[in-house]
């Protein structure tokens, strides 16, 4: 995977940590820049955890599955766009479960990176390098994480489903050009 494709992942992966981070930030009233550092920390932590895991988890396979990897993929990154797209598309009634404490944290946290697990498969499969998708994915989502609880604090309502549509369009690109 070239760099611009690892950024465009970074941001698609991220959108998710935004837009947790943005409901956190309409219901949190109190110790708003410590809760705002915490989950920021936390979403970039588990975002950048997990690839990791999957990239590293990819390798007891590797011999396997090594000539139609990259159909492994694409099916992997055109699901997660399309379940982004599907799930944005779907009417949600979602209340605050919980304020940020440390439960809650974990929570959101790894709620938010089950999708970069995939996303480290792709990456292992794709045969790039993990060091630096790491570190840029787990940058971007803490940024945005940032971004989507001071947002999310400052504006009471926005169309979050426009972010998760972008996200699984992006994802779904990204599928394409795996096989192209």
């Amino acid at each position: 995977m070239s760099l611009i494709e690892i950024i465009f992942l970074s941001i698609a992966l991220g959108i998710d940590c935004c837009v947790v981070s943005f409901s956190q930030g309409l219901i949190i009233t109190a110790n708003r820049r410590k809760n705002s550092f915490l989950l920021a920390f936390t979403m970039g932590f588990f975002q950048g955890l997990m690839p990791a895991v999957g990239y590293f988890c990819a390798n007891l396979i590797t011999k396997y599955v090594e000539t139609f990897s990259h159909w492994i993929v694409f099916v992997i990154f055109m699901a997660l766009g399309v379940k982004f797209i599907f799930e944005a598309l779907q009417q949600k009634n979602e209340k605050p479960v919980c304020y940020i404490g440390l439960k809650c944290l974990i929570t959101m946290g790894i709620a938010t990176s089950i999708d970069a697990l995939g996303a480290g498969v792709s990456l292992n499969f794709s045969g790039t390098k993990i060091l630096i998708p790491v570190l840029i994915i787990a940058s971007a989502s803490f940024a945005m994480s940032l971004f989507g609880f001071w947002f999310g604090n400052m504006f009471r309502k926005f169309p979050a489903k426009y972010l998760e549509i972008t996200g699984g369009i992006i994802l779904c690109g990204l599928a394409v050009n795996a096989v192209i």
